[in-house]
């Protein structure tokens, strides 16, 4: 009996190894099921940026009015001739009048003003403002007095005209008239990504019925000075300085406005800031400007 127990062991565990051979022989030739597909997390599309002087701005953030970490200095300020020289109108050299000579003379040929960006996305009013007013609705702002601009302009040339108009002064109706004065072109000149960059200002507004880059150009205007009638010795107040130096919504404050009717109520804003063509919050720009040949 003992005997027939150990076989019939033997006997199983032989059965056993053959089973567990064969199985372990046969399973890699078993197909596998299908693995699940793999989901790759969704990504916003990359802009590639090229060598054309217009940046396009890749945006790495979710909110693209979040200013830069690293501050980098402001491009070495640019000339339209090697030959032309800058002259200093402010100690910190924030505000140039380039020149170029002409027959033994110096003439002013463009006006440079440093500046920052301060906003990449939402509704446009201005394009610069002075620092601390309005750059909820601007894109670049500067800490120079906007009656120094207002005079370097003047120095450069241009003539400066009237703000626009609402009223009538002599009727007291309503009467809308553009704002006049020297046509002035806007360059913008910055460097970003390692790249310098240099194109019109108009490029970083876009309109919002055309989804275009605004069409229109600025002309000096020239705001308007106020003296304090209870302080009639003070010098008077630039009122530019509210934040209208260049302005795209009509205002009678406003150094720079383009000449057509352009709200400036908020639910009738005709402009945005292109955010694409902004670089980032921060970034330092020359903002140059020069009488426009007719």
């Amino acid at each position: 009996m003992r005997w027939i127990s150990a076989g019939l062991a033997m006997i199983v565990v032989a059965g056993l190894a053959m089973v567990f051979l064969v199985r372990s022989r046969l399973m890699p030739a078993l197909p596998m099921p299908p693995l699940p597909a793999r989901t790759e997390p969704t990504r916003a599309a990359e802009t590639v940026v090229p060598t054309a002087p217009i940046a396009l701005v890749v945006e790495e953030e979710d909110d693209p009015n979040v200013p830069l970490k690293v501050v980098p200095a402001i491009a070495e300020a640019p000339k339209a001739d090697s030959k032309n020289l800058h002259k200093p109108l402010l100690p910190d050299r924030s505000l140039l009048l380039e020149t170029a000579t002409v027959d033994g003379k110096p003439k002013p040929v463009r006006l440079l003003l440093e500046t920052e960006v301060c906003m990449r996305r939402g509704p446009l009013e201005v394009l610069l403002c002075r620092k601390n007013t309005k750059e909820h609705e601007a894109v670049i702002r500067t800490a120079v007095d906007a009656k120094l601009i207002h005079a370097a302009l003047i120095a450069l040339g241009a003539k400066p005209g009237s703000p626009v108009q609402f009223v009538d002064p002599k009727t007291d109706k309503e009467e809308y008239k553009p704002a006049s004065g020297e046509s002035i072109a806007a360059t913008v000149h910055y460097r970003h990504a390692g790249k310098l960059n240099a194109h019109k200002a108009q490029e970083w507004i876009r309109d919002l019925k055309t989804k275009k880059p605004m069409a229109y150009d600025w002309v000096f205007a020239g705001s308007r000075f106020l003296k304090d009638p209870e302080q009639p010795d003070k010098p008077p107040y630039y009122t530019a300085n509210n934040g209208e130096i260049v302005g795209i919504s009509n205002f009678i404050d406003s150094m720079l406005d383009i000449p057509v009717n352009v709200s400036q109520d908020n639910a009738a804003l005709a402009f945005e800031a292109n955010t694409v063509r902004i670089p980032p919050v921060l970034t330092k720009v020359w903002l140059i400007l020069e009488i426009r040949k007719p």
